[in-house]
């Protein structure tokens, strides 16, 4: 089977017909101001536990409405029930204790998850968020969970002898989460490994091993995001990485990655990042088909998808949308000249 086929086919195999360039997002969206007013009411105790899930599926139910009218063709749930990536995932392992906050970037803080014991999955983490978004559309939405590299790297160990035997426990920890999403019927799992570049030398030594724990024999079109990472010194190791999609940060870093695919072709499928989620200013659609282009000269059509840098849960709303409508209006033009639109 001719490569450039190859994925496309696993998707259709999975019942999953997706047009030239799909276009999608990388998985949070920012949250409404009554849940993040619930959220301040629930730690004062003066609301229940269920009144803050109601308002968390009235969030994520608009997000998926909005989502599908402006045009994206593969959905994320907007991660309305979650703080920090790794934290959420921290508080349903057992192994776990959560410290105080420290800084992520900027002015921005989270709660760093401390490993104490041994690590467990005590039962599905994600399931039935995948579901209910699932049940509002039907369009695909990915299941996404935190992968174990990023989990181990960014908390604390202290109760296993390396950083290699944390990142295999927990990654032997979420292939359960995995599992759990397949048997539901996710058929799209993308697995955030922001950190992977972090230590160069450990993607050979584990980082990979511990993603194949994650992927090996289950049926699912994998996708792992990675965002505003030295790539120059993991690729094109990091093709070794036992995945379908590699969701990439390129428009923070002004494209520099395509002169790396220059010079050692990219041989999976791509979701490329065409709008800065760091940047306040909303690209019109003109910049955002200049960077789909940009991609193309060096990437097949076939292989491309395309989406924001990284989650856009720090942006506005309105900052948040006004970029997807640019993707999605720039990704048709290309798409209908490819006479596929």
């Amino acid at each position: 089977m001719g490569v450039k086929l190859m994925s496309r086919t696993k998707l259709e195999q999975l019942g999953i017909r997706l047009p030239l360039l799909p276009t999608t997002a990388v998985g949070s969206y920012p949250k409404p101001p009554y849940l993040l007013e619930a959220r301040r009411r629930l730690r004062a105790g003066r609301i229940e536990p269920a009144e803050l899930r109601e308002l968390e599926e009235r969030a994520t139910r608009e997000w998926i409405q909005l989502q599908e009218q402006i045009g994206l063709d593969v959905l994320v749930d907007g991660e309305m029930y979650r703080g920090d990536m790794a934290t959420y995932f921290a508080e349903h392992l057992s192994g776990f204790k959560i410290s105080g906050l420290v800084r992520s970037y900027g002015n921005r803080y989270y709660r760093k998850p401390i490993i104490v014991g041994e690590v467990e999955w005590q039962g599905p983490i994600t399931v039935e968020w995948w579901r209910f978004a699932q049940s509002l559309t039907e369009r695909p939405v990915k299941g996404m969970i935190t992968g174990p590299y990023t989990m181990m790297d960014w908390s604390f160990n202290e109760y296993y002898p390396s950083r290699r035997d944390a990142c295999l426990a927990l990654a032997r920890a979420l292939r359960k989460e995995v599992e759990a999403l397949v048997r539901a019927g996710a058929k799209i799992i993308q697995i955030d490994e922001p950190a992977i570049s972090a230590r160069p030398e450990e993607l050979p030594a584990f980082a990979t091993e511990a993603m194949r724990i994650m992927t090996k024999n289950l049926n699912a079109y994998f996708i792992t995001h990675i965002c505003y990472g030295a790539f120059e010194f993991v690729y094109p190791q990091m093709l070794e990485l036992p995945v379908d999609n590699f969701d990439l940060e390129m428009s923070n870093s002004q494209l520099d990655l395509v002169e790396l695919f220059k010079e050692h072709p990219f041989t999976r499928d791509i979701s490329f990042g065409v709008v800065d989620v760091h940047s306040h200013v909303v690209e019109p659609p003109e910049v955002v088909e200049k960077r789909i282009r940009a991609a193309l000269q060096v990437l097949r059509p076939e292989r491309v998808w395309v989406d924001p840098d990284c989650g856009l849960k720090t942006r506005t709303r309105e900052e948040a949308v006004g970029k997807l409508r640019s993707i999605v209006e720039a990704t048709r033009k290309i798409r209908k000249e490819m006479g596929d639109g």
